[in-house]
């Protein structure tokens, strides 16, 4: 918990995500976390997927019965379709409250606001948010695109192919996608974030080029707040 100037005020709260994970739980178990901090005067949420203007419009991981790579049912993808989180979750917090997209809140955080500056989020599977003059873009859900062997980008350097491959090999195969990428967005700065980017090996970082900058994954904190000031009204 955060105040105006980014100042911490209570330490993180943490739970782990409860599947399978419809929208009624989503906003209880947030409201559970809520109760434990000070009160607020208005609130920020990151979740995945593609978020438009505080709606789901898909959830990649919240569909699923166990979590990510588990199988999707059928009935989460309804239920989740179309979810008004911004309302709902502003009535369970009794504040106003902004949802994005997780990686937008985690961008929001270390964009610099001159240019075109691209974030890139590297856990799970993959994140993505775009500033241009630090206003935020919409929303481009890039990990669902395919890139290799049929496989989305999600899936081709998410957490279970780190695993795999080790992060050495894992490592190449974030600086071929950077060059793979630098052509679509001519990007002013790239930031690499996220819980694995502090795993990606220095000589590939540096190989990247001077435009390209690892940023902690805390960042998020941090852009919960001014993702207020960056987003259009």
């Amino acid at each position: 918990m955060l105040d105006e100037a980014g100042t911490m005020r209570a330490q993180p709260v943490r739970v782990p995500t409860p599947y399978p994970l419809p929208p009624s739980l989503f906003v209880q178990t947030l409201a559970d976390l809520a109760a434990k901090l000070p009160t607020a005067d208005r609130a920020t949420v990151g979740m995945p997927g593609m978020i438009r203007h505080g709606v789901v419009v898909a959830t990649p991981h919240y569909v699923t019965r166990n979590g990510p790579r588990t199988k999707v049912d059928p009935d989460l993808v309804q239920e989740w379709a179309g979810f008004d989180a911004r309302s709902a979750l502003g009535d369970a917090f009794g504040v106003p409250t902004l949802v994005l997209n997780d990686a937008e809140v985690h961008g929001a955080g270390v964009v610099a606001g001159t240019g075109l500056e691209l974030v890139l989020t590297l856990g799970t599977g993959l994140g993505c948010a775009l500033f241009d003059g630090g206003i935020l873009a919409p929303h481009l859900e890039f990990s669902q695109a395919p890139v290799r062997w049929g496989l989305s980008y999600d899936t081709y350097i998410g957490e279970h192919e780190r695993r795999r491959l080790g992060d050495t090999f894992w490592s190449r195969r974030i600086r071929t996608i950077v060059e793979g990428l630098r052509p679509v967005f001519l990007w002013d700065r790239l930031y690499l974030g996220g819980g694995n980017s502090r795993r990606i090996r220095p000589e590939q970082l540096v190989r990247m080029g001077d435009d390209v900058v690892v940023v902690p994954n805390t960042a998020g904190i941090i852009g919960g707040v001014r993702a207020w000031s960056l987003t259009r009204p």
